[in-house]
């Protein structure tokens, strides 16, 4: 609870409520005419048909009534609302609520690779990062990047950020600490890119710069409702890149956790190429993986 006292002034009309430190820099003088709806003390106030003016300055609040009502019938109230007020706001104008994230591990197939899940949205679409160096442009890869050395990769996609580490350590070393990092980065509103995320409706769009083909089209729509799901919910993405009709076989990218994890061949093999022979036979007969 804030101390606020209460002290007469020369004025008869008006009240000071002493408070115990600096409310603000400058003073704020304040009638019923102001635009008082970023300060909350003042809109209190203001509630009491009585108050006619508000003067905040340095360690006080002054308020000046009218003539029809005695201090000794309303200083109480008024000291307990600034004290309730100076509380809640203790700069007087009102406190921008930071935007809470919460953020949790979650393994993915490939264990080199721990995704860092946020409950709140990151980006619409998603960035990858290979290297340190291709860091620059994404502020919170490059966090990741120097704070900690076994970083080979960085994916943010939608609400998560999949990081890919080195052999010379182990994630139940450092799971902790990496997801601490991100999150007390994206609660200090750290800046996620700056540079504009690929789009999940065809990312292979900027990687080959061409359109789908009528069947690459067909193969790409079975991937994005039976497959992609599940695949980005383990950190990963993955896409049509090149389809050879001669052969009936159908390349895929793969990016985030899914590059270069082990279970990645099976999961084409057993999973992905099977689906594709059920719902397009005559298209697909062979799935391969090119790493992103």
């Amino acid at each position: 609870m804030r101390t606020v006292l209460i002290e007469p002034t020369e004025n008869p009309k008006v009240m000071k409520f002493v408070a115990d430190y600096n409310l603000i820099p400058g003073s704020l003088e304040l009638d019923r005419n102001s635009d008082i709806s970023e300060i909350p003390l003042a809109q209190e106030l203001f509630n009491y048909p009585f108050v006619e003016r508000i003067f905040i300055t340095a360690n006080f609040v002054a308020v000046a009534k009218q003539d029809t009502i005695e201090w000794e019938h309303v200083a109480e109230s008024l000291k307990n609302v600034i004290e309730d007020e100076l509380l809640a706001n203790p700069r007087i104008y009102l406190q921008k609520k930071k935007e809470m994230y919460q953020i949790y591990a979650e393994m993915t197939p490939n264990p080199n690779v721990m995704k860092f899940v946020s409950n709140k949205l990151l980006m619409d679409g998603f960035v990858e990062v290979k290297s340190v160096e291709a860091a620059e442009e994404v502020p919170l890869a490059q966090a990741i990047f120097k704070e900690f050395e076994f970083t080979k990769e960085v994916f943010i996609s939608d609400n998560f950020v999949a990081v890919t580490r080195d052999n010379s350590v182990e994630w139940h070393q450092v799971m902790m600490t990496v997801r601490a990092l991100i999150a007390e980065y994206l609660q200090n509103g750290g800046e996620i890119s700056k540079i504009e995320p690929q789009k999940h409706e065809n990312p292979v769009e900027k990687i080959i710069n061409r359109d789908y083909t009528e069947d690459e089209q067909k193969i790409s729509d079975i991937l994005n409702e039976y497959v992609a799901p599940a695949v980005e919910n383990d950190g990963g993405k993955i896409s049509l890149m090149e389809y050879d009709q001669e052969s009936k076989t159908a390349k895929m990218l793969l990016q985030g956790a899914c590059s270069g994890c082990p279970s990645s061949t099976a999961t084409l093999k057993n999973g992905i190429e099977n689906i594709l022979k059920q719902f397009v036979p005559d298209l697909v007969e062979k799935v391969e993986a090119v790493n992103g």
